[in-house]
């Protein structure tokens, strides 16, 4: 990591932005978060000053600043601009020294690594740039047998723990409905469930996250109990993928008003008719894919 080298001042002057500017951006848009010296005072890095003048250059084209970054967050930079390369270098090189410190049970180095992401990025940046990465990468490890149980337990250990302390930090959104997250049955990774429920804290939906080992008696007395809206479940391994489609076909006849939505890698291995018949379920791969899931089915709750 590129250490913190410019103050405040000197960013200001930089960019040609007021340091009141740059503040409220960090505080509001949660972009970067700028190294602290001893005193408390912010320092930035070559990489926090790339990504701030890229947004100033966005801004100066008629964005708004909301705009920029939600323009930097999607990936929609210019093919060549020097924010992207480094934004996209810095993020690969942090999850693979982040996988290797895991994989070496190293959890005083996976913490310094993944505090240095969160200082360089957003939270979103990070979840899906780097923790959805280390999730393929330890669930490919973990199936061809490259690693063991215990170094996939290590790993999900510690991800589980560092998403928590976000998941606790977001505001919840009132008029969102409810939700419900968990493994399918047989399931025992839940990495890419804990990513997937942190992104639905970020859009401010309360969930009830219940992970994965729930006995599927279990997960119906839950649903009576606490009447979501809507349950997300998730299926990584072929194997436990007519199990998956079992549970969501009993579900649905039991709670004819809870919709319901299913990830994982499993899920593409659907082919033909079955594809077909289960396609209004699959809520996708990435943020784009599970944004345009949420925006149907919300809008089929509200009408």
């Amino acid at each position: 990591m590129s250490e913190g080298k410019y103050n405040i001042k000197a960013v200001s002057k930089k960019l040609g932005i007021q340091p009141g500017t740059l503040r409220a951006w960090e505080r509001r848009y949660n972009i970067i978060s700028p190294i602290r010296n001893d005193a408390g005072h912010r320092l930035y890095s070559d990489e926090h000053l790339s990504v701030l003048k890229w947004l100033v250059q966005k801004t100066e084209q008629g964005f708004t600043i909301s705009q920029a970054v939600e323009l930097l967050e999607d990936g929609n930079t210019e093919p060549h601009s020097d924010s992207q390369e480094l934004t996209r270098d810095r993020s690969h090189a942090l999850a693979d020294d982040i996988l290797g410190a895991l994989l070496s049970f190293d959890e005083n180095k996976a913490q310094e690594l993944l505090n240095q992401a969160f200082s360089l990025f957003s939270i979103d940046k990070v979840v899906q740039d780097i923790l959805g990465q280390l999730q393929v990468k330890v669930g490919e490890l973990w199936e061809n047998e490259k690693i063991t149980v215990a170094h996939e337990h290590f790993a999900t250990a510690f991800l589980r723990s560092r998403i928590g302390m976000i998941f606790h930090t977001l505001p919840i959104d009132g008029y969102l409905p409810k939700v419900m997250a968990v493994c399918s049955t047989d399931e025992y990774h839940e990495l890419g469930l804990l990513i997937f429920t942190l992104y639905l804290r970020r859009k401010g939906f309360e969930v009830i996250y219940l992970g994965p080992s729930i006995p599927e008696k279990d997960i119906e007395i839950v649903l009576e109990d606490t009447v979501p809206s809507i349950l997300f479940l998730s299926c990584t391994l072929m194997s436990n993928l007519p199990k998956c489609l079992n549970l969501i076909d009993r579900l649905d006849d039991r709670f004819p008003d809870l919709t319901i939505g299913v990830g994982g890698g499993a899920l593409s291995h659907l082919q033909g008719d079955k594809r077909q018949a289960y396609e209004q379920y699959v809520v996708g791969n990435n943020k784009d894919e599970w944004d345009g899931w949420i925006k149907d089915k919300l809008h089929k709750l509200s009408t």
